[in-house]
């Protein structure tokens, strides 16, 4: 069956017809280099120029402040690697979670190899860290603070502005992997001292390969990718202006949307997730029970295995995850599921469904009418469910 439901758009979402709009000239018309001086590079700088301005203005930023990049992961890579390399001299010290992206956690273990020391944070049970505990970790040599804004799988958003105020006084970089927050929830990086943020256009509808990163201009950092003066030196090469016209359109509307659509996908998943309680026995909502993103559910069902429920649920035409999409078809369990304390027998039964525009009542009826149905039918077949209710 083809999908007809999409509930996976923490993965990735559709390209807006609108953004696509926008895109469309800079493949044929407009299709000069933005590094030449001819009328037709000029009208792709022009282009690139009015899209940085629309990311700036999404998160509170200054035009000059925003890079462009080739999306979530590289604006990770490259902020860690950043501000690790032009601060060395100062210290080697980075304080990051347990519950980060892999472009962060993988990014650390190089740094690790290269003489960095990293404080990976542990978080409750609901998937937050402690402010105390970041207190404690902070070292003389303490360079760098990078804490996602909101989780991908579980959907907790962390103490955005506490984090961002304490690493202000203490004179530390922080950065944020705002990939799953940006458009979706109010980002405002003065107010919050955000000194370095990371974003990815295929989570708001724009199409994949293109992202940003935020430094303050108070920043140093070194680039990750050499060749060409684009970016102002940060990040060579020829620039992707089709893509980038669609991050800056994407941008504009997601935030212009924000407080109706926040508010509309938040009914919406609450209403998923209470269905989901009520009616299916021995479950579990992992991931702060308010404080998380709008349009995230995520849940551990006892007894039986995730990747059965993705197929079931795709016989039924709905697309969802059972975690991260960057680790999906692992037999390991999600390091974020770990980190909050399941253990591996319910971590391996989570599923998630992630809500955005394109998602209606409708289907979430239609979700909690076959969910139920499918759950019951793979406990039905699990001996640790048959023993389970013998020991009941």
């Amino acid at each position: 069956m083809a999908t007809k439901i999409y509930m996976d758009n923490a993965a990735t979402t559709p390209v807006r017809p609108e953004v696509l709009e926008t895109m469309l000239p800079y493949f044929t018309e407009f299709y000069g280099n933005a590094s030449s001086i001819y009328s037709i590079a000029k009208e792709s700088k022009k282009a690139m120029e009015n899209a940085r301005n629309q990311v700036a203005e999404g998160i509170g930023a200054t035009a000059a402040e925003i890079y462009f990049t080739g999306g979530g992961s590289e604006s990770d890579n490259m902020a860690l690697r950043g501000i690790a390399e032009a601060y060395a001299t100062k210290g080697k010290h980075i304080i990051t979670t347990q519950i980060e992206h892999h472009a962060i956690l993988h990014t650390c273990e190089y740094l690790e190899k290269n003489g960095y020391r990293i404080t990976y944070l542990p978080v409750d049970a609901e998937g937050k860290i402690s402010m105390s505990d970041l207190e404690n970790a902070v070292c003389p040599d303490t360079i760098l603070i990078s804490v996602m804004f909101a989780n991908n799988e579980i959907g907790t958003i962390e103490p955005i502005k506490e984090i961002g105020a304490f690493a202000k006084e203490k004179g530390i970089i922080f950065h944020t992997d705002a990939v799953q927050a940006v458009g979706h929830v109010p980002i405002h990086v003065d107010e919050m001292n955000i000194d370095m943020l990371s974003m990815s256009g295929h989570k708001l509808g724009a199409p994949k390969g293109i992202g940003a990163l935020y430094i303050r201009k108070t920043v140093r950092s070194t680039p990750l990718i050499f060749g060409g003066s684009q970016e102002k030196k940060k990040r060579a090469g020829t620039e992707n202006i089709a893509s980038i016209v669609a991050l800056g359109k994407a941008v504009e509307m997601a935030v212009a949307e924000m407080d109706v659509e926040t508010k509309r996908l938040t009914t919406l998943r609450d209403k998923l997730i209470s269905g989901i309680m009520e009616q299916i026995p021995d479950c579990k909502l992992n991931g702060h029970p308010t404080d998380r993103l709008p349009g995230n559910c995520n849940i551990a069902f006892h007894y039986i295995e995730g990747e059965g429920m993705l197929l079931l649920l795709d016989a039924f035409g709905i697309a969802a995850s059972s975690g991260s999409a960057c680790t999906s078809g692992s037999l390991d369990p999600s390091h974020v599921l770990m980190a909050i304390g399941l253990k591996h027998d319910i971590a391996h039964g989570s599923l998630r469904l992630s809500l955005d525009r394109v998602n209606t009542e409708a289907d979430v009826d239609f979700v909690l009418e076959k969910l139920p149905q499918i759950v019951q039918r793979l406990r039905e077949m699990s001996p640790l469910y048959e023993e389970a209710m013998k020991n009941k």
